[in-house]
């Protein structure tokens, strides 16, 4: 299904589908403030299974990360962060960041990386809010298969050509970005860079 919601002001009744297909343990594809990405229920391990069949990864190689509408989830799915590292988050999101962190005993098991640790996402997006806020818990995301083509993954229209036989909702809230998020890596108590994209990284970790 391709789902057109509007940026600016979603509608809640197309919403309240999203977080139902969610919760049936579906896998969509929805906006973020960078680019498009591909979810599905942390908590669903055959909706995992799947998206890392869509993406020919070994699940526990994956590299996911959890969407969440605010930091009152971090106490959830992290490990307590000392003050100038939570000074950090609290002032680069929501925005174009992934903040890699130890993780939880919360964090389900199939999510776990060797290292433990998880990367918390808070992408600055009314759709992806709403999803997640309505949820009630974050939203497992990846990235999208690229293939050096920008279109396909910046165009809803030829996402849902492409993937619309393997997913469950391909949401369209317009054009999507072709930069990344900015990865930083908490996990040693001083903030280090692990992946340039979009976002004033340099501003963060001076």
């Amino acid at each position: 299904m391709l789902l057109q919601i509007h940026p600016e002001n979603p509608q809640p009744r197309y919403i309240s589908t999203v977080v139902e297909c969610l919760l049936d343990g579906g896998v969509v594809i929805y906006p973020t403030d960078t680019i498009y990405g591909i979810g599905c229920n942390i908590f669903n391990a055959d909706a995992i299974a799947r998206i890392a069949r869509i993406k020919n990864v070994d699940v526990k190689k994956a590299q996911f990360s959890f969407i969440c509408s605010d930091l009152s989830h971090l106490s959830d799915y992290a490990k307590s962060v000392d003050t100038p590292i939570f000074r950090m988050l609290k002032a680069a999101l929501p925005g174009p960041y992934t903040f890699i962190l130890q993780a939880s005993k919360q964090v389900p098991k199939q999510l776990k990386t060797k290292k433990d640790t998880v990367g918390i996402r808070i992408p600055d997006n009314k759709i992806c809010s709403m999803i997640v806020s309505q949820l009630g818990h974050p939203l497992m995301s990846a990235s999208l298969p690229m293939d050096g083509d920008v279109e396909y993954f910046t165009d809803p229209e030829l996402m849902h050509e492409r993937f619309g036989n393997v997913v469950d909702i391909v949401i369209d809230g317009g054009i999507g970005h072709i930069l990344s998020s900015t990865v930083i890596d908490c996990t040693s108590g001083s903030p280090e860079l692990i992946r340039e994209g979009a976002g004033e990284w340099e501003k963060l970790i001076s």
